[in-house]
């Protein structure tokens, strides 16, 4: 039986920086105290205008070929995980194969919010499973800060853009790359968080633009042990399914909302704090891109190595939950 090993990563994020300080004079109040002490969030990168998710996920696209040592046209299949789409319809995907030749690639985009970049390389890995296609490109990419509402401080300090993409590719290798995956859905907080304008519910009107409703809301507060123990939960969930102990995983790779919930959950799981990297402190929250984007810095800065073990685990609104364990 094939199985799926990631051979490649790369990322992208916009060149304006936003610093802590550019939302302590936009709000008229201090909001670096409380994003250094709470989140570590300093500074974060958001799109200049013209700029959207298909420039970034082009500019990861091409990095993570450069890594591979690939050509476009050798992928079969490309997903990009995003909620903030080029458009509604077509894809994004489609999109991003025209620009970067992928000519024998199909596309489709996923939607888990920020879980999708992790229920992405889950739906590759068993695409290549299969055996149906051998060279997948999964890329996690967020323009949030198109639909950030600049006087909402709840959300315009936090969200940011960027993407990050990985390669995978099919192995005969049983004991390397992917082993187990899990997703779950806790559905009852769907109207929680999100953009609730522009779809087939509330289609954008005048009225729904003078209400920022086509902007991201935060519409209740999430109980702050929700994603520690979720977290917690899925991580146990795979190192059991493997049939390994906790300290046997090399690296946790977590969704970057808030640094905090990271520790709170490797403390849950007796793990170091240095085995979760982080990227958030300069490129903010980054949805479905963070995930990607912290693997690809810790690979850079070689902190990841092959035969390493490692947990991705990802939530995002939905709320939707993914997790899955690869061997590099």
């Amino acid at each position: 039986m094939k199985n799926a090993k990631i051979i490649s990563s790369g990322m992208y994020v916009p060149d304006d920086i936003y610093t802590n300080a550019y939302f302590d004079e936009l709000l008229g109040e201090d909001v670096d105290t409380w994003l250094r002490t709470n989140v570590e969030i300093f500074e974060r990168r958001w799109c200049k205008q013209g700029e959207s998710t298909a420039d970034l996920c082009e500019r990861a696209a091409k990095s993570a070929l450069k890594n591979a040592g690939l050509k476009a046209s050798n992928l079969d299949l490309l997903i990009v995980a995003t909620d903030t789409p080029e458009f509604v319809s077509p894809s994004t995907a489609a999109v991003v194969q025209n620009r970067i030749g992928a000519k024998n690639a199909g596309t489709f985009d996923l939607n888990a919010a920020c879980a999708g970049f992790v229920t992405a390389t889950e739906t590759a890995s068993h695409f290549i499973k299969s055996g149906g296609v051998d060279h997948v490109m999964v890329i996690g990419a967020y323009g949030m800060s198109k639909y950030l509402n600049k006087k909402d401080k709840k959300t315009v300090t936090l969200f940011a853009d960027g993407a990050g993409a990985v390669i995978l590719t099919s192995t005969d290798e049983q004991n390397k790359g992917h082993q187990v995956g899990k997703l779950i859905s806790k559905g009852e907080y769907a109207e929680w968080m999100g953009i609730y304008a522009g779809g087939t519910k509330q289609p954008i009107d005048q009225k729904v633009i003078d209400a920022d409703d086509h902007k991201l809301k935060f519409v209740k507060k999430f109980p702050p042990e929700l994603n520690p123990e979720m977290w917690s939960m899925l991580a146990r969930h795979l190192v059991n399914k493997m049939e390994i102990e906790m300290n046997q995983v090399d690296h946790f790779l977590i969704t970057q909302i808030n640094i905090n919930a990271i520790r709170e959950t490797l403390k849950i799981l007796e793990v170091e704090p240095s085995k979760a990297h982080t990227v958030m402190h300069y490129y903010g929250y980054t949805g479905s891109a963070c995930i990607p984007m912290a693997f690809h810095d810790a690979w850079e800065k070689q902190k990841i190595k092959e035969g390493d073990t490692l947990l991705f685990i990802g939530s995002g609104g939905g709320l939707a939950f993914a997790a899955n364990a690869f061997i590099l």
